[in-house]
């Protein structure tokens, strides 16, 4: 766990920090652009003359493509590495929804606003975690709680910047812009500095001090001109250090990470939360606008929920971080969900604005705690190691759930016109995953533990019957 996957020390700041920026930015647009765009269901609705079910597909497209698309830009980061494939996803991302404001039915919306943006968006989004693990160690769980505070910051920027144009300019003109806005994914993406470049840079930093330093103008500009031995060694050096790694490319996707048993049981909890963690978000908009929510009002209840998520995320990061909590991040994990759950379940009497406001606090703060704890939790089970290939698998079985909840959800109020039994099914989903991850953790730890104590206690008997037959010998 100290090392990253191309064996160098991760330096745990120096361009880690701008590494950090970059995935702050990366995973606002991952996971705040599928819930922001919900301010155009209405609108969709009307020109497409489609129902909440069809318009909800959209966001569960672009959040399916996000996960689904796991074990594929897992593949392309251990084929390409992880700057060229970011470059290609913030392409792709900006491109889909250029496309979509051109569109004339629900099924372009559907292919360009919802797989080529959702693929775009996974080709960032992971690579820039795996990024992040390699360049945070001692620091990850800060690390990995103000990366995730950017799906906050951005979902309270992007919903009201989202009604604002699509007041000013409409449907096609808001897609146009955001499609923009998408174009920084590749910024994001050239900032990502493999962590073995940074190394070299160092050195060469360090060598030309000490030339500085001892005054030999003369035999640095020779040193340039030819290389020297020192120079070629530290080639050579590094060159032997790439060929582990180059044998590490051929496995592309590393399937015997399913292997962890605390693999499994985080991944059949994460089926479980994804079934129902988006559904409020996505439908929350619509629901205030059929209470009678101005349009303006119910748009800013999406940036109340980023708001409070802004500062919920870094602080259980700081917490997760701390030397007594960090081996029980799991526990911490199962809190936060049912936590979520019970929000849900809570907020389906709201029947006024202020009681929307209410839950949407709640609601920021408990999903701020899932959202910061989510990927600290994958890295202490599986390591730096395996992140990668286990990102991927998990991200994969999550897509399955995500086409399933939202549409669902969406068709459960085309035929009953109830959020509350949506929000009532929501909230039960994830208090059962909070719950089954809790208990399977424990009977796991405690399993690993009676069998440790069974090895020490075979261990005494060896040494205590090897003298007794020296003795008799």
């Amino acid at each position: 766990m100290g090392g990253s996957r191309t064996g160098v020390r991760p330096p745990d700041g120096g361009w880690g920090w701008m590494v950090l920026l970059s995935c702050f930015v990366i995973s606002g647009f991952s996971y705040a652009f599928p819930k922001a765009i919900s301010v155009y269901f209405k609108e969709l609705m009307r020109d497409f003359e489609v129902g909440y079910s069809d318009t909800a597909w959209i966001s569960s497209i672009m959040l399916a493509m996000l996960y689904g698309s796991g074990p594929v830009a897992s593949i392309m980061v251990n084929r390409f590495g992880c700057r060229p494939v970011m470059l290609v996803g913030g392409l792709l991302a900006s491109a889909g929804m250029v496309g979509a404001s051109f569109t004339t039915d629900i099924i372009q919306l559907y292919l360009t606003a919802g797989v080529v943006t959702g693929l775009g968006l996974a080709l960032n989004f992971q690579p820039s975690l795996i990024m992040l693990g390699s360049y945070f160690d001692r620091r990850r769980p800060l690390a990995n709680g103000l990366a995730a505070a950017g799906s906050p910051v951005f979902l309270s920027i992007l919903s009201p910047l989202g009604q604002l144009l699509l007041d000013c300019f409409g449907w096609r003109g808001g897609f146009l812009v955001m499609g923009g806005l998408l174009l920084n994914c590749c910024t994001c993406g050239a900032i990502m500095r493999p962590l073995e470049e940074v190394r070299r840079r160092r050195r060469r930093r360090r060598r030309r001090r000490k030339d500085e330093e001892m005054g030999d103008t003369n035999m640095q500009e020779l040193k340039e001109m030819l290389p020297s031995q020192a120079t070629k060694s530290e080639q050579e050096k590094d060159g032997a250090e790439k060929m582990p790694q180059k044998h590490q490319r051929k496995k592309l996707l590393d399937f015997s990470v399913l292997c962890n048993k605390g693999l499994l049981i985080y991944i059949i909890a994460k089926f479980i939360v994804v079934l129902g963690l988006f559904v409020p978000t996505i439908l929350l908009v619509n629901f205030a606008k059929d209470q009678g929510v101005p349009d303006r009002e119910a748009a800013f209840l999406l940036s109340i929920i980023g708001f409070v998520d802004i500062f919920s995320r870094p602080t259980c990061g700081v917490v997760a971080g701390l030397k007594w909590i960090r081996p029980k991040t799991a526990y911490l994990f199962s809190l936060a969900l049912i936590f979520n759950g019970l929000t849900d379940v809570c907020s389906a009497q709201s029947k006024d604005y202020r009681g929307l406001v209410t839950f949407c606090m709640f609601f920021g703060l408990s999903y701020g705690m899932v959202g910061a704890l989510q990927f600290e939790v994958l890295m202490g089970i599986v390591g730096t190691d395996g992140f990668s290939s286990a990102l991927g698998l998990v991200l994969l079985i999550e897509a399955v759930a995500v086409l399933i909840g939202p549409p669902s959800a969406g068709r459960l109020v085309d035929a009953y016109k109830n959020y509350e039994l949506v929000f009532f099914v929501a909230g039960g989903e994830i208090i059962a995953a909070g719950l089954f991850l809790a208990l399977a953790s424990y009977c796991c730890n405690t399993k690993d533990k009676l069998s440790e104590q069974d090895r020490g206690v075979d261990r005494d008997l060896d040494d205590t019957t090897t003298p007794q037959k020296t003795q008799t010998s």
